[in-house]
């Protein structure tokens, strides 16, 4: 090789490499302006919530006397817990959306722009199940952000949190979605938050109720729960969840159109089939019903335990989500015909949708909290999540931090069966036990974990 043509050799290899240096910045350029155009979009409806909540205390006990009142006055007893929350259009009117939980109980509401402006906020209307409040705010001129689609989520996607953490206004975080239609826990026992949007842009108290945002500029999620701890006390981080905005969607125009959601229900306990399961039912995907909750609209319109329920008016369901999604927001006494695989045969079920209970009334819910734990009947769904075998007692679905259960190693997933040497087959049961017994008195749990059995006292 001539030195001639070895200089023309490196000058195209060093053309080549500043070439593809080149397109990196430009990548990484267009990725920085897409994402300031996509908080620029949403961020200046985004507010800060301050809700004003009267707290009982047993000073409150004291004050009940009118003429301790009268000298007195009353007694200091409030709490300000704070939030964020987003202007939406619906209907050609303005409102400010933001998490149940921020403003619950409260006796007063205030909402700030990003301007500095307040005003007062009522409640219209909430609904728990999401964890959502819609507010009005009368005189305020606020932009609406713009909603996508969270059903175009995809994992790896970039999402964008904007809201309040620990009380800094308008503080922006971004990463990815890490995982789509999460299950999650309610903190309170009460059951779970379904098909949550998992990501880990950084989340912390104050973002509750703020908007989760895609790179185009549009609110896909709200930002609601955030994960610090596994139930066995080990931090996490990174892990935090956001309510979909095509379920808020659907909840807010009942909210505006009659102050409540309601929900149809079919009433069965379901499960996606899954790879391996089809040469006993017959087909690869759809929604195996487990259970049939005795005296619901299922069990009235003939559907069974085993059975495969493939469409919904026509329409296809292939997994457990697809077919709450398709029932749940349908009215109340609305007739649906089901396609159902039964023993490989197809037949169609008319059904008549009932109005939904509330989370966990089907069995009972949650059982009195006590030692610092809370129990849950046993449910199809909670015996697949945990892997119990066993047909009868209680699940611990939450376990407090610091308490004697925690210090004794109860965990969320525990199967209770007996307390202090008393059969307990239900919450019933396990109320009738520990309602008579002292908050310090010693407890012995006969409890149920990966198949075995184990006593756990309760010093």
């Amino acid at each position: 090789m001539t030195k001639r043509l070895l200089v023309m050799v490196l000058a195209v290899m060093l053309a080549g490499v500043a070439l593809a240096q080149d397109v990196q910045a430009l990548i990484a350029a267009s990725g920085q302006a897409a994402v300031k155009a996509a908080i620029a979009r949403v961020a200046p409806a985004v507010v800060k919530v301050e809700a004003t909540r009267r707290v009982a205390t047993w000073w409150d006990q004291f004050f009940q006397d009118p003429f301790l009142r009268r000298f007195f006055g009353e007694p200091e007893t409030t709490r300000t817990s704070l939030g964020s929350g987003f202007v939406v259009e619906y209907a050609g009117r303005k409102y400010v959306l933001t998490n149940f939980h921020v403003v619950e109980n409260a006796t007063s509401i205030v909402v700030t722009a990003q301007s500095g402006d307040s005003w007062t906020a009522r409640v219209i209307g909430i609904d728990d199940l999401l964890d959502l409040a819609v507010l009005a705010v009368d005189g305020a001129e606020l932009p609406a952000a713009p909603l996508g689609d969270s059903d175009a989520l995809e994992i790896g996607d970039w999402v964008i949190a904007i809201g309040n953490p620990l009380g800094f206004s308008h503080t922006v975080t971004l990463g990815i979605v890490s995982a789509l239609n999460r299950d999650v826990p309610r903190p309170d026992g009460s059951g779970y938050y379904r098909r949550m949007i998992q990501t880990d842009a950084a989340i912390n108290p104050g973002n509750s109720g703020g908007p989760l945002v895609n790179a185009y500029g549009e609110v896909v999620g709200m930002n609601t729960i955030i994960a610090r701890q596994t139930a066995s006390g080990i931090a996490v981080e990174g892990i935090n969840f956001a309510v979909p905005i095509n379920e808020i969607k659907l909840a807010l125009a009942q909210i505006v159109e009659q102050g409540r959601v309601t929900r149809a229900w079919l009433g069965v306990y379901i499960q996606d089939v899954i790879p391996g399961m089809e040469r006993q039912l017959g087909v690869r995907e759809g929604v195996l019903v487990t259970e049939v909750v005795p005296g619901s609209p299922a069990e009235r319109a003939g559907l069974r335990s085993g059975d495969v329920i493939v469409a919904v008016d026509g329409k296809t369901v292939r997994n457990a989500n697809e077919l709450q999604r398709e029932i749940m927001y349908r009215r109340v006494g609305e007739r649906v015909t089901l396609t159902v695989v039964r023993n490989r045969a197809t037949l169609s079920l008319s059904v008549v949708l009932a109005e939904r209970p509330q989370e966990g009334q089907v069995l009972g819910g949650p059982g009195l909290r006590k030692f610092g734990i809370t129990v849950q009947d046993l449910t199809p769904e909670l015996r697949s999540r945990y892997g119990i075998t066993r047909d009868s007692g209680v699940v611990v679905t939450a376990v407090e931090p610091g308490s004697r259960a925690y210090w004794a190693g109860l965990q969320v997933g525990d199967l209770i069966v007996e307390v202090n040497r008393e059969p307990v087959a239900s919450v019933s049961d396990w109320n009738r036990l520990v309602a008579p017994l002292g908050d310090e008195e010693e407890v012995l749990l006969t409890v149920v974990r990966g198949g075995r059995t184990r006593f756990i006292l309760l010093r």
